[in-house]
């Protein structure tokens, strides 16, 4: 059976997108936690709510397919916020390389959480 989504695939990035950044605003301001346990405190609840929202408005699991492209997409997005981030970092000071380093795994533990969680408890096709 090969229904039609409710959404496209890019509503759902962008909203994790959005999601991200509200969140990351809210737990680095209101929380005061900072550093990377406030990267993987959002990207873990942003990744487990994308996979609850697609399991409740599609009715199933995103497939294989549409979770690369889930991913890739979310991914994607996120990689040009963070490449303006990145940007701003350079106009104050030049960002040393383990700076750009620990900016990379930022950056990078988004897109692996989504990975993780979508892929979680699947069964082998």
């Amino acid at each position: 059976m090969n229904r039609a989504r409710r959404f496209p695939l890019h509503h759902y990035a962008l909203g994790a997108a959005a999601a991200v950044f509200v969140l990351n605003l809210l737990v680095r301001g209101l929380l005061k936690l900072g550093g990377y346990p406030a990267t993987l405190l959002v990207a873990v609840a942003v990744a487990l709510g994308l996979r609850w929202l697609f399991l409740r408005l599609e009715g199933h699991l995103p497939r294989h397919a549409e979770a690369w492209g889930l991913n890739l997409l979310y991914a994607g997005v996120l990689g040009l916020l963070y490449l303006g981030i990145w940007g701003l970092m350079w106009l104050k000071d030049e960002p040393g390389r383990m700076g750009q380093l620990i900016f990379l795994l930022h950056y990078l533990s988004y897109p692996a959480a989504l990975a993780l969680t979508l892929h979680w408890g699947r069964r082998p096709a």
